[in-house]
């Protein structure tokens, strides 16, 4: 067993209904207690639950800071920065920071390194990189690889009869 396959023991799989009432939810938590100059959406997976954020919280002033960290067999390679976002954000006083989750929090790390006044947002969060977060909607364990509506396609699936039949 490869150590992706150790790591990821669960699928977590989000529908496009479910991340939209998440980012909704995020948004409904972050609007109680704080006013945000602007958003930085970290890419790509920050993209979608930053603009719902963004929308919902009607802000118009965004950027995005790229960073690449997992591969394409789930297994995460070394941290890249792609394009910074200090240069336009300062230190991140009033800003608000969205991801998709927080894994390890490795990428908030540098993140936060670059820009440590910022409030850090996610829609779901994982033990090992909650403490890298500010704000988050939903925990799941360490274990779970969750599969997003992005990385999904609808594909035809054996009735239960079949599948019993056929083993």
């Amino acid at each position: 067993m490869s150590e992706k396959d150790e790591t990821y023991r669960k699928t977590f799989p989000v529908s496009w209904e479910e991340l939209h009432r998440n980012a909704r939810a995020l948004a409904w938590r972050l609007i109680e207690a704080y006013s945000f100059t602007g958003l930085v959406a970290v890419t790509r997976g920050g993209l979608v639950p930053a603009a719902i954020v963004a929308r919902e919280l009607d802000l118009r002033l965004i950027d995005t800071i790229c960073i690449t960290s997992y591969q394409a067999d789930k297994s995460r390679g070394e941290l890249k920065l792609v394009k910074d976002v200090a240069a336009a954000v300062g230190d991140g006083s009033g800003w608000l920071v969205v991801d998709d989750l927080v894994d390890t929090g490795h990428t908030f790390k540098m993140v936060r390194d670059a820009i440590p006044k910022a409030h850090f947002a996610t829609i779901y969060a994982k033990p090992a990189g909650r403490p890298m977060v500010d704000t988050y909607i939903t925990e799941v364990s360490q274990d779970t690889w969750i599969l997003f509506p992005w990385d999904q396609a609808p594909q035809y699936v054996m009735p239960v009869v079949e599948a019993r039949a056929s083993r």
